[in-house]
Formats: C-alpha cells, structure tokens, sequence
C-alpha cells in the first residue's frame, strides 16, 4: 500500500508540476496551492523530493489536476492556461484572478475553483 501511494504521489505532483507551470505560477504561488514550502515545492518540481504528500496535500493535488483539465474541456489550451491569473468577474472571485483566491483561501477555495469550473462546463 505505501508503495501505491508513493507512486500516485510522484504522479500528482509531475502533474501539479505541469500545471503550474502552464499557468506560469512563480514558486511561492505554486508552493502555496501545493500545501508545502518553497524549499519543499523546489525539491517536488526537480524529481528530488522523496517524502509523501499528507491528506490535504492529496486533496490539494486533486483538485488543481481536476481543475486544469476541467478548464482545458471547457476552453481552447491558451485561454484555458491564462484563466487562473485572469481577473474575474465571478461570482466566486469578485474581480480578483482564481489563483488570488485559491492562495488566500486554501483548500475549500480550492474545491470552489474546480465546481466552479464543472459547473460552468456543465460536468456538475
């Protein structure tokens, strides 16, 4: 069992990688999503970090990769990579970007952005 989590873990964070970085967040925004320190995220995005991600991080995880996919279904690869550091006008967002409001408000911001999204793509 500790081996399966130790290889989904490895896979959501190469995934979390690639999203963040499609997103062009800067280190601190993507430790801050992550659930980790910088030190702790740099070690992640280089392949060198050997530890194991804590439920939150998990959950953290599976919403980002949720709602990169959730925004790459509902728009076109460039407008769906711009979206989170967009301002919107949302409801959920109140003019500042998705990523300003996952950053301040963590994981059930988080969970918000991606039922936000499905419920946009009417996948909720």
């Amino acid at each position: 069992m500790a081996a399966d989590d130790a290889r989904a873990d490895a896979v959501a964070v190469k995934a979390l990688a690639r999203a963040f970085s499609a997103w062009r967040l800067g280190g601190s925004g993507a430790a801050e999503l992550a659930g980790v320190s910088l030190r702790t995220w740099h070690r992640m995005k280089n392949g060198t970090w050997a530890g194991t991600l804590s439920r939150d991080q998990r959950l953290r995880a599976s919403a980002l990769i949720g709602l990169y996919k959730g925004l790459h279904l509902y728009f076109g690869d460039a407008l769906a990579d711009k979206w989170p550091k967009m301002a919107n006008n949302g409801p959920l967002f109140g003019g500042r970007s998705p990523v300003e409001v996952m950053a301040e408000g963590g994981l059930p911001a988080i969970l918000e952005a991606r039922r936000y999204v499905d419920a946009a793509r009417g996948g909720m």
